[in-house]
């Protein structure tokens, strides 16, 4: 099956050997998106509130950019630095999607890119 990569100036750019998303027929695979702002390339504040709302535009961009969106995530995963920011990440994460609710995992890790205190991948369908 061919894959198709997703780039779009909306959101950062790869910073290693990967692409933004990958389209495999109907699916798309994002890559994990942590919160750098996509004009300047730097992270935002240290705020999780603000990390996970830049983190989520980021996503969106991508999504639209491969004819999709959030209703049609699959699946998330969430990389938090910190479990205790897992109220306000999951607030910010539902006023992006709308039930049903995709499948979802949220995971404690040492350390994320850039000193990032959160990552988000998704699936998604293409609409």
């Amino acid at each position: 099956m061919d894959k198709k990569i997703i780039v779009t100036k909306d959101a950062p750019a790869a910073i290693g050997p990967y692409a933004q998303a990958v389209q495999v027929g109907q699916m798309l695979y994002t890559s994990g998106q942590i919160p750098l702002d996509p004009t300047t390339g730097e992270l935002v504040a240290d705020d999780i509130k603000a990390q996970t709302e830049q983190v989520l535009k980021n996503l969106q961009a991508v999504l639209q950019a491969a004819g999709s969106s959030w209703a049609n995530v699959v699946k998330a995963t969430i990389f938090l630095t910190d479990l205790a920011d897992f109220a306000v990440v999951n607030a910010c994460y539902q006023s992006k999607l709308v039930a049903p609710y995709p499948a979802r995992s949220c995971v404690q890790v040492a350390a994320l890119p850039r000193g990032a205190k959160i990552e988000i991948e998704v699936i998604a369908r293409i609409a």
